[in-house]
């Protein structure tokens, strides 16, 4: 009996040896674009254009506050093998950017998209994001109109690496950008089921500017400073006389930042506390429909148009599909 067993747990090791040495082949004989990514958002649109003809690796993990973000020195490994490295930039993924810059190859490109995309002249500068940081808002992707401009950065960049597969980056682009169109279409539809005056949002981090500015929305504060410290308790009672003042229905936290302080001016006026907006934390797991872009923001915009007494009609019809299956790696 002895015998048999070690035999058989011999052919175990040596299959199982053999399997990680295919494993390593496979992974060194893959002759596709690697491209590295930072925040979530951006790995997801970057994948939805490269299908399965890149390798997309994320660096930020999913549920990190990405502002202040140190890259570990393993990044330093993918920056070095990348063949593109896609940040949004406005200073967002400095620290990134740097080691990137350090360690990249001499050819390899470090595409900062917000900043292509965005002219210095429509810089939005505000509560999160002071003038005098020089740091302006970095959030375009929750703009359906920016994440498609986004996309379309990274097809072109894809293309001029990969020129072969440039029909086919430019396909996935057209599949993405109706996905996006269809969802601001249903924001906008939807919104206006909000009763008038009621679109203003209260949300603990600034990262929804840009949707407001081009939807006609009011962002009326947000509870994280510039610092990303605590308010102090003077701006706490700043805010309870906001909200009092503004009478909204709901404030809006972060899942990603968890506030005491937003749950408390919602005790202390009795207005809603909803605390489940997502910045960068794509919804689910991996490889699910709704870990995406689209599902998201289309998650987002459910969430805002109901807590301020609207029906997400239109976004709740939306379906989330993929032209390809989702193989980017997310950090965790």
């Amino acid at each position: 009996m002895r015998k048999t067993s070690f035999g058989v747990a011999t052919a175990a090791i040596l299959l199982s040896l053999a399997a990680c040495s295919s494993g390593s082949d496979s992974a060194s004989e893959d002759q596709r674009l690697l491209v590295a990514t930072t925040v979530s958002p951006i790995t997801s649109i970057a994948s939805s254009i490269a299908g399965d003809r890149a390798r997309i690796e994320g660096i930020v993990p999913e549920g990190t506050n990405s502002h202040t973000f140190e890259p570990t020195p393993q990044v330093a490994e993918l920056l070095s093998n990348a063949d593109l490295i896609l940040v949004n930039g406005l200073k967002l993924e400095d620290p990134t950017i740097d080691l990137a810059s350090n360690n990249k190859k001499d050819d390899t490109k470090i595409v900062e998209i917000g900043t292509i995309v965005l002219p210095e002249s429509d810089y939005i500068y505000d509560f999160s994001f002071p003038e005098e940081e020089g740091k302006p808002n970095p959030h375009l992707w929750t703009d359906p109109g920016y994440a498609i401009e986004y996309a379309g950065v990274i097809r072109d960049q894809l293309s001029e690496l990969d020129p072969r597969n440039a029909t086919y980056y430019a396909s996935n682009f057209t599949a993405f950008e109706e996905d996006a169109a269809a969802l601001g279409e249903a924001v906008a539809a939807d919104q206006l089921s909000v009763p008038a005056g009621n679109l203003k949002l209260l949300t603990y981090h600034d990262a929804y500017a840009y949707f407001a500015l081009e939807y006609g929305w009011e962002v009326i504060g947000v509870v994280q400073p510039k610092s990303f410290s605590d308010p102090s308790p003077s701006d706490v009672a700043r805010l309870i006389d906001q909200v009092v003042a503004e009478k909204i229905p709901t404030i809006f936290g972060s899942e990603v930042f968890p506030s005491v302080v937003l749950g408390e001016v919602g005790r202390v006026t009795g207005v809603r506390y909803e605390d489940s907006l997502r910045d960068d934390d794509l919804p689910g797991r991996p490889g699910d429909p709704e870990h995406s872009w689209l599902g998201l923001m289309k998650y987002n915009f459910q969430t805002m148009v109901s807590g301020l007494g609207g029906t997400p009609t239109q976004l709740d019809a939306i379906t989330i599909t993929r032209n390809t299956p989702d193989s980017a790696m997310y950090p965790q």
